[in-house]
This record gives structure tokens, C-alpha cells and sequence, in this order.
């Protein structure tokens, strides 16, 4: 069963859209079900996160995710936002059934990869930031929950 947050930010969820000229977009993936979730991040020339937007194809859990990763993230540094775990999200939310938490996944995931976006696009490195994967499919085998 969801929580009252689950539902809340599905059928009410924040920052959805698209950021035109974003200064980095993150798209990732998992094939296994489907869920296709992208992040849109307006990063200032201080490096906080003024603003953020998401699209997301999936189950309500996934729009869920999303709209609280977006939420976590916003007015935060880089290296704040890069702190945003799955179970960040996960407690945001009050909690996920297990055979969703791949949704929190993709929520960190997408993160990683709009901000993987900005620093090629800017020529810079995020101090522990690795390449994310498209894929979280591919993740999700090597880990156990």
C-alpha cells in the first residue's frame, strides 16, 4: 500500500515539464518495467540548483519519485543535490512497497545523470559523481535489497 505522500505527489505531483536550454538533462531508464524518468536541471553560475522539472513515462510511483527528487534538489548546491539518495527519496516519501524502490533508483539515478550532463557541457568534474548507467536494470542485478 502507498503512503499518503506517494499519493499525494502522484496525483499532485510538482515541477513537472521541461526546462528549455536546461543547463543539464538526465534521462535514465529500466527496461524490466518500463519506467522511463527524465531530469531538467537550471543550474546558476554558483552552482545552485535554481530550478528543476521532470518527465516521467511510468507507474504512479515512479511520478511519485520524481516529483520528490525534484523537490529535494531545488535551491540546493550541486553538491547538495548529489547528496539525494534512493532512500532520501524513499523516506520522503514515507516509504515505498519493496517492488517499487527501483522507482527511488531512477529518482537518484536521473540526478546523477542531469548533473553528469552539466559538468561535460561545462568542461568541469563533481567531486564523486561517476557516470551513471541509462539502465537501472543493469544496476539493480548487482545489488541486493
Amino acid at each position: 500500500m502507498y503512503s499518503e505522500k506517494v499519493m499525494d505527489h502522484f496525483k499532485n505531483p510538482r515541477n513537472v515539464g521541461e526546462i528549455e536550454n536546461a543547463s543539464g538533462v538526465g534521462t535514465v531508464g529500466n527496461a524490466k518495467c518500463g519506467d522511463i524518468m527524465r531530469i531538467f536541471l537550471d543550474i546558476d553560475a554558483d552552482g545552485i540548483i535554481k530550478d528543476v522539472k521532470f518527465k516521467t513515462f511510468g507507474c504512479g510511483a515512479a511520478v511519485a519519485t520524481s516529483s520528490m527528487a525534484t523537490e529535494l534538489v531545488k535551491g540546493k548546491t550541486i553538491q547538495e543535490a548529489l547528496q539525494v539518495t534512493n532512500k532520501a527519496v524513499m523516506e520522503a516519501l514515507d516509504g515505498l512497497p519493496p517492488v517499487k524502490v527501483h522507482c527511488s533508483l531512477l529518482a537518484e539515478e536521473a540526478i546523477h545523470a542531469a548533473l553528469w550532463d552539466y559538468a561535460e557541457k561545462n568542461g568541469i568534474k563533481i567531486e564523486g559523481l561517476k557516470k551513471p548507467v541509462n539502465d537501472i536494470s543493469e544496476e539493480e542485478e548487482e545489488e541486493e535489497y
